[in-house]
């Protein structure tokens, strides 16, 4: 692991060294972390930004480049994407504005126990509104995805269900789509998921469950209102502790013919998994979105 940290550093080191003049190089690194004062949750919060190779060349200095939010899973950091992955090098080849949300053990969702730890009306508040403040990305929906693994992929279907005015293009890897309905007996083995759960969804039964779970949502969905939905992909290890769940959302998906893409693969709930997968979500989502404009 420290071997990989060490090779991204340098990819990033690199990609500083010799994007050409005109590119990013010139005037801001590749990665760049940034702070905002979020009203919803009462205190200052980090995110980081990926910039296209050709975010300041000539020809598309005027544009507005597709986006791609992209969602951490339970216990990490928005610093894991470049730390754990070699996704700076990966998103070199596609003209995507990358960034990468903190949502601290939060499950992107609006806590039902802390009132302070809003989460989802963060991201889509106020987080989604200062990027598209700041930078040159889409502020179309046809330009705008969310992706994440694990937590995140729970997440980002989440809101790709919940909010379809919002995303045209949904991914997950490994997704932990059970995570509203899970008991006590499920997590019998794991305090600190069972502890995060209570914290942000209440007990069994509360509405913050009801609202925020993948498959009432997805068992919402009617005939007229498949149209609006974004596209769906999601895949999962085969060797992977959440592999039925994942199999059951994509049972649901096909009984409500919902569109989508679903891979099966070999790989456990692991770094070199995410690490893979990541680079198929980057191009999938390069050829769902709407190019710089």
């Amino acid at each position: 692991m420290t071997r990989l940290i060490r090779y991204q550093k340098l990819a990033v080191l690199f990609l500083l060294l010799l994007v050409p003049a005109s590119g990013y190089a010139q005037r801001d690194p590749p990665v760049q972390q940034l702070e905002l004062k979020s009203a919803l949750l009462g205190r200052s919060i980090n995110y980081r930004v990926l910039f296209p190779v050709n975010y300041y060349s000539a020809d598309k200095e005027q544009k507005r480049f597709p986006v791609i939010y992209l969602l951490h899973g339970l216990t990490g950091e928005s610093a894991n994407w470049i730390d754990k992955t070699r996704i700076a090098l990966y998103a070199t080849h596609y003209d995507l504005f990358v960034v990468m949300v903190e949502g601290g053990n939060g499950w992107y969702t609006d806590s039902a126990t802390v009132p302070a730890d809003k989460y989802e009306s963060y991201i889509l508040q106020e987080l989604i509104p200062d990027v598209e403040k700041r930078f040159r990305v889409s502020k179309e929906r046809d330009g705008r995805a969310v992706a994440g693994l694990s937590m995140g992929g729970y997440g980002a279907l989440k809101f790709g269900f919940k909010h379809p005015d919002l995303f045209a293009f949904v991914a997950s890897m490994s997704g932990a789509f059970g995570a509203a309905n899970w008991t006590d007996a499920d997590l019998k083995n794991s305090e600190s998921i069972k502890k995060s759960l209570l914290n942000i969804f209440g007990p069994m039964g509360s509405p913050t469950r009801a609202d925020n779970d993948v498959f009432k949502l997805v068992r919402q969905v009617s005939a007229d209102t498949v149209k609006s939905l974004p596209f769906v992909y999601l895949d999962c290890g085969t060797e992977d502790f959440l592999f039925q769940d994942n199999r059951a959302l994509v049972g649901l998906l096909l009984e409500k013919k919902i569109p989508h893409e679903y891979r099966e693969l070999p790989g456990k709930h692991d770094w070199q998994y995410w690490d893979r997968q990541i680079q198929e979500i980057l191009k999938l989502t390069s050829q769902r979105l709407a190019p710089p404009r």
